[in-house]
Formats: C-alpha cells, sequence, structure tokens
C-alpha cells in the first residue's frame, strides 16, 4: 500500500473543450448540410466563389486574399447557413493571431520633422568666383602680352565678362503643367448626365476587392482597389457593385455621397440607377 498519490494523479488534464472543438470551416459545411444547402447555392446566395466556399470548408484560407477579406467571407456564409458568426470570427483570430495591432504614427511624423531641408543652388556665390575668375586671367594675359594695344584688352575683357554672365546666370526652368488625371473630379461627377447613373468608388481607409456590372452584367472591374485610388463607372440604366470590405469604400452615386455605415470587413452587394440613388 502506497502512500500519496499514484502515477496516474500527477497526469495532466485533457483540455476537453479544446479536443471538442469544431474547426472554422467544418462548422460552415455541417451548417450547410443540415440546412439542405449545396456548394453552389451558398456561392449564389452569398456571390462567394465556389471554389473559394470549398477552400473555407476545408480550413484553407489562402484564396481569400487576407485575413480581412477571410473575415468577411466566414461572417457571409455564415449568416445564409444560419450560424453566429461571432464565435467563428473569435475562433478564426485565435488560430491565426489575431488582428493585427495598428501602426503608430509618431515615428512617420519623427522622420518627417528630421528631413533634411533642400537648399537652393547659392547663384551669387558662383558669379563672384565667376568674375574672380575672369579677372585673374586679364591680369595675368595684360602681363604676358604687354605689346598688344589697350582695345585688345578691352575686347578680352569685355568678351570674357560676358562669357561669365553667360554661364553665371541661372536660366529659370519653366514649370510643365501637370498632366490630367484619369479619374474625373466631383465636379465632373456632379455633372454627370441625366439619363445616365454614374457611380465613383474610392479607398481612402484602405484596400478592397470590388466588382462592377453594367445592366447587361458585362463585368467593368473585378479586382483590387488599393489605398487612396479610385475608379468610376457609368452606364445607361444599371451598376452592380460588390464591395469585399465596405468599411474601407466611399461611393458617389449621380454626384451625391452614399453615407451608408459599412463596418469594416463586411462584404455589401449594391445595385445603382439614374435618379436619386437607391441601394439594391
Amino acid at each position: 500500500m502506497s502512500i500519496g498519490n499514484s502515477p496516474e494523479d500527477e497526469r495532466p488534464f485533457r483540455d476537453e473543450s479544446q479536443e471538442a472543438r469544431v474547426p472554422v470551416g467544418r462548422a460552415l459545411q455541417q451548417a450547410r448540410i443540415a440546412a439542405g444547402l449545396t456548394v453552389d447555392d451558398v456561392s449564389s446566395a452569398t456571390r462567394v466563389r465556389i471554389a473559394i466556399v470549398h477552400a473555407i470548408e476545408a480550413d484553407d484560407f489562402a484564396s481569400c486574399g487576407g485575413d480581412v477579406y477571410a473575415r468577411g467571407h466566414i461572417r457571409t456564409l455564415a449568416k445564409v447557413v444560419h450560424l453566429d458568426p461571432a464565435p467563428l470570427i473569435t475562433q478564426f483570430d485565435e488560430e491565426h493571431g489575431g488582428r493585427p495591432a495598428p501602426t503608430p504614427a509618431a515615428p512617420l511624423f519623427e522622420a518627417e520633422r528630421i528631413r533634411p531641408e533642400r537648399r537652393a543652388p547659392n547663384w551669387t556665390a558662383a558669379m563672384v568666383a565667376a568674375i574672380v575668375v575672369v579677372i585673374g586671367f586679364v591680369g595675368f594675359t595684360a602681363l604676358k602680352g604687354g605689346g598688344t594695344g589697350s582695345g585688345s584688352k578691352a575686347q578680352v575683357a569685355e568678351g570674357a565678362t560676358s562669357s561669365a554672365s553667360k554661364s553665371a546666370s541661372p536660366t529659370p526652368k519653366k514649370d510643365k503643367p501637370a498632366a490630367p488625371t484619369g479619374e474625373p473630379s466631383d465636379s465632373a461627377i456632379a455633372a454627370a448626365p441625366q439619363d445616365k447613373v454614374t457611380v465613383q468608388v474610392s479607398a481612402p481607409n484602405g484596400r478592397s476587392w470590388i466588382s462592377a456590372k453594367d445592366h447587361n452584367g458585362r463585368m467593368l472591374f473585378d479586382g483590387l482597389l488599393s489605398k487612396g485610388a479610385s475608379k468610376t463607372f457609368q452606364d445607361s440604366s444599371k451598376i452592380n457593385l460588390i464591395l469585399g470590405d465596405a468599411g474601407a469604400i466611399e461611393l458617389y452615386v449621380n454626384g451625391k455621397k452614399i453615407d451608408d455605415n459599412f463596418q469594416p470587413g463586411t462584404v455589401e452587394r449594391l445595385t445603382y440607377t439614374k435618379g436619386d440613388p437607391v441601394a439594391g
């Protein structure tokens, strides 16, 4: 008979909660099957491509294009299959290192403050130096060629001084007019024709994937809009938009700003027509 704890009592406890937790992609797949939906049904309802839905259900988020878009896709798919997206987003952040910390702005301003200022060339000093060189050259020539007439000396001095003045005088350069940008300004958007719909999409708060189609379903743009960039689309009757990260986007429709409070990471599908902007 032994006294004290047995070796079995010293074994670490098993974390049942971690073992029982279902991966994010697997949870979405189980909920989809329980709801009686196929991958095609989910793709049609969310506008998320079939290949990306398959990858997410396999817990492969590389094809999403980044953690921000992965969170948006998880939130969108969870709503369609009747799941609460908040626990899935939390689990995704825990498994992928969490949300990135914002970059502090202080070092950027500090670097900007200590940047040395560019100084303009000192043309006065250059001119004085040129005149001294000319005077020395004229004196040397006068001493060497004492037999020559004063008229020749005057011509040499005058020619040398004129050359020095021309070389020392800076030629002002005319600034070239700035090249016109490809995107129309807000005033151009405001003056858009009344018989068409004009939509300007800009990304002042960060980059976002966007897709734009005309009323016939023809693709106008499908790609990543970088931070600070903008795109303008125009059609005779209707523009269909999909915003991958709506929180980073600002919209101007027919010259009017759309003040919808889009949340970061959300995927929005919008339709705009002629007249007053109406979200589809």
